[in-house]
């Protein structure tokens, strides 16, 4: 049985989980994962899957908080949602089959792409008005839920990783509102990966409910702050967490 002092302990991570992960629009999962290995020795599944019962919570509370401060179209949406079920649990199935130390590494490489991708700096000239947003077109919407439910399944972070950067990039969307968006897509694929990830017994349900417990106690706090603080200094918090997580992961390996 776990002690009354590993609750405490737990329960205080989530809810410094769930404050980071909602004003970063990634549920906390980003910063859990390599948490979970350097502080209880789990292997990468483990920590995936347990990271995941904070996850899934987080990230459908996170997504009713920004929606109500920039409401999501969610008839596309959910048409994205629906596609990233079948990805989602088709990567979750493939993730829990691979060796751990591989996993490990690979989701290490991929936050550090990610981090160069997103804070690659901008050309725009200090003074001139950001660009104008575009529509997302709905006959993408498809693809970006299979990509999102990809990399909700295979790592568990969520597919913000991969979609906040391209609505941000690609269709000049604010930080706060692709946010929004991303949170909306990963919902559906969270809860798959986590019954997926649960089916194979790599959760440890002792850790991770504590986790959730505290995340979904902090998460809308978070999604408070990301409305309050600046857009450039949001996402350079953002990138920081990626190539913080990656070294901290490479370093220590699997």
């Amino acid at each position: 049985m776990i002690s009354l002092i590993d609750l405490a302990l737990n329960f205080g991570l989530g809810a410094s989980l769930g404050l980071a992960g909602g004003m970063l629009g990634i549920g906390g999962g980003l910063i859990a994962i390599p948490v979970l290995g350097l502080l209880y020795g789990m292997n990468q599944h483990l920590a995936q899957g347990t990271a995941l019962v904070m996850i899934a919570p987080n990230v459908a509370i996170g997504f009713w908080r920004y929606h109500q401060k920039h409401p999501v179209d969610l008839r596309p949406v959910a048409l994205a949602g629906l596609c990233s079920i079948g990805s989602a649990w088709l990567a979750a199935r493939l993730a829990v089959g691979i060796d751990a130390q591989l996993l490990h590494y690979a989701f290490a490489l991929f936050l550090l792409a990610l981090a160069l991708y997103f804070g690659w700096p901008s050309r725009r000239k200090t003074g001139v008005p950001p660009p104008p947003e575009k529509p997302v077109p709905r006959r993408l919407m498809p693809v970006i839920g299979v990509a999102s439910g990809v990399v909700s399944g295979f790592f568990t972070i969520g597919g913000g990783m991969v979609v906040v950067p391209a609505l941000v990039s690609l269709f000049k969307m604010s930080q706060t509102r692709a946010q929004g968006m991303a949170l909306a897509l990963v919902v559906p694929g969270a809860f798959v990966a986590l019954a997926t990830y649960g089916h194979s017994g790599a959760v440890d349900w002792q850790v991770g409910l504590p986790l959730a417990l505290g995340g979904v106690l902090t998460v809308s706090w978070g999604v408070h702050l990301a409305h309050t603080l600046p857009q450039r200094l949001l996402r350079m918090a953002f990138c920081t967490v990626l190539v913080g997580a990656a070294v901290a992961m490479l370093a220590t390996g699997a």
